[in-house]
């Protein structure tokens, strides 16, 4: 079902697009403003959404702030209106492939962090027990199989448990 919701006076963007929750978030900015640029932004913290903006005036800097902020299309209006739905279908593609890039850098991140963890732990162990790096690791491996958990959370707990910081 199409729905066009409209903004009343006051009423914060954030707010509107976690109550409807639309497929796209369609901007008209006649000037652009800096300031509404938070709206945005806040958006794309909270309730992330493909953003379309639309401007009347060309402004290479604030373009580069819009999509910074969040805008998946920055579209110029110009003296006919634009075809929409191809505006709209291109940022739809370009969110979600952003999205996949960001979760997939997240995972990669997460995988790294937990690795560093349980080198750490592997290193503790080798040092207080007296182990080899495989012994150390096999130790992990032994001790999450026997309590249901992932390594990283035994790696986590040990290095809890001597003070140091996960």
């Amino acid at each position: 079902m199409d729905q066009i919701v409209t903004l009343a006076p006051g009423e914060q963007l954030v707010e509107a697009v976690r109550t409807v929750a639309p497929d796209v978030v369609i901007v008209d900015m006649s000037r652009p403003d800096r300031d509404s640029l938070e709206s945005i932004r806040a958006v794309s913290r909270h309730a992330p959404s493909p953003i379309v903006l639309f401007v009347d005036v060309d402004d290479a800097a604030f373009m580069e702030e819009a999509i910074e902020a969040g805008v998946s299309s920055y579209n110029l209006m110009g003296s006919s209106v634009p075809d929409v739905k191809p505006i709209v279908q291109a940022a739809v593609a370009i969110f979600r492939r952003y999205r996949k890039l960001a979760d997939n850098l997240q995972k990669a991140e997460t995988k790294l962090n937990e690795g560093e963890i349980i080198r750490r732990a592997k290193a503790r162990l080798m040092k207080e027990r007296r182990l080899s790096e495989p012994n150390a690791h096999r130790l992990l491996q032994r001790t999450a199989m026997n309590r249901g958990k992932r390594i990283v959370d035994i790696a986590m707990e040990l290095l809890a448990s001597s003070g140091e910081k996960p």
